[in-house]
């Protein structure tokens, strides 16, 4: 009788073990294709629009970059069709570098601030997002493309006067696991398709998606880290500051290591979150001159300017002084006789980004974007000597 009993309990030990493994392992997303290797940190250039030359005599430039998002594809009719003329010319371009980096990702990133206008409409349905889903895999397999980089900014959300819904939280993260399957079934030789997306930086995007669903569908989640302060405030301030300022009194004060933390709390794996960077920097002239204009009332213009600008023209220049905010770990600069003060990330502040990616075991770094740095490559630069490219 015991021995009847010790192997009746060993029966039923063992069918709850296999039924228990069973639901497990059907609780996980199938994904045909092999994971990408998390190795080396990624170093993602958005290039908008234009291509250029700018890419050194033999393209060398492009040693120093894991991954290009074309930007943009619109999205017109439900379907991502090509957004400018020159685009099949330009991704063709940027296919010729992989001949100096065989290892280089080309991704067409679809939507971005302007274009974002008709994505809830293609989320909104099963069959709206079979239509969708599919014009994606054509997109990429017409162009030779490495992957899809979904920028809708944002879900939920009007941005720039779009179509939203509350619905919209759900039928996002739908998307995403239907494009997910669609190019996991382009991938039968263990050949891996990427998918990715652009986030707000901030918690109200986070709480009108469902990242810690949609992230299982995701390679890399690219954070905006960046614009947090522009033209359209009534005051300065830091536009991709890794910390708060002491200076910023507001109720909110917004930084991107604050970014980070909300994704990583909203459920994203640190080794899928990028931290967004900017090559450009933003002015506001007629600036209170109290604190050298950081984070100062304006009655003035204001504006943007590439980095390459910045570099050449204004920082430490034509009356500009370079300051350093070391609660926010930020430049700035401030110009007394316009009372003209500018915003932008230089390569002190993106060593110390870098070290606190590092530190938090994100995947690596984005910046928007590759044109507005593109005759020194000084902030480029940066990012590679200092993340291993």
């Amino acid at each position: 009788m015991f021995k009847t009993l010790h192997f009746n309990l060993f029966l039923a030990t063992a069918l709850t073990v296999a039924t228990m493994t069973f639901i497990l392992t059907s609780c996980v997303p199938a994904h045909n294709s092999e994971e990408p290797p998390q190795n080396d940190p990624v170093i993602i250039a958005y290039v908008h629009n234009t291509v250029g030359d700018n890419w050194g005599p033999k393209g060398e430039v492009a040693n120093k970059i894991s991954h290009i998002n074309y930007a943009f594809a619109n999205v017109i009719g439900g379907k991502v069709v090509e957004g400018h003329e020159k685009d099949s010319a330009n991704m063709a371009r940027l296919q010729e570098l992989k001949k100096v980096n065989p290892d280089l990702k080309i991704l067409i990133s679809v939507g971005g601030w302007t274009w974002s206008d008709n994505f809830s409409d293609a989320a909104l349905t099963a069959d709206s997002r079979e239509i969708f889903a599919q014009s994606a895999i054509d997109f990429l397999q017409k162009h030779q493309l490495d992957g899809i980089d979904l920028d809708w900014e944002y879900p939920g959300q009007k941005g720039e006067d779009n179509i939203f819904r509350p619905e919209d939280k759900q039928n996002f993260t739908a998307l995403l696991q239907l494009v997910r399957e669609k190019l996991d079934s382009l991938a039968p030789d263990g050949q891996h398709y990427l998918l990715t997306i652009a986030t707000g930086a901030n918690q109200r995007y986070l709480d009108h998606t469902e990242m810690d669903k949609a992230s299982a569908y995701l390679d890399y989640v690219n954070i905006m880290t960046y614009d947090y302060h522009g033209a359209w405030a009534l005051f300065t301030g830091h536009h991709s500051n890794l910390y708060p300022s002491e200076s910023d009194t507001t109720t909110i004060a917004r930084s991107s290591s604050r970014a980070v933390e909300e994704h990583l709390q909203a459920g994203i794996p640190a080794e899928k979150l990028v931290l967004g960077v900017p090559f450009y920097g933003r002015w506001w002239s007629g600036v209170n001159p109290e604190n050298k204009g950081l984070y100062q009332a304006t009655e003035g213009e204001g504006g943007g300017h590439p980095f390459s600008r910045l570099e050449e023209e204004i920082i430490n220049k034509n009356g500009f002084n370079r300051y350093w905010d070391e609660s926010a770990k930020a430049p700035y600069l401030w110009q007394d006789s316009s009372r003209t003060f500018v915003t932008y990330e230089d390569p002190e502040s993106l060593k110390l980004k870098i070290e606190y990616l590092k530190e938090k075991g994100l995947a690596g770094v984005m910046f928007w974007q590759f044109n507005s740095d593109s005759k020194n490559h000084t902030l480029l630069n940066t990012l590679a000597e200092n993340l291993g490219k």
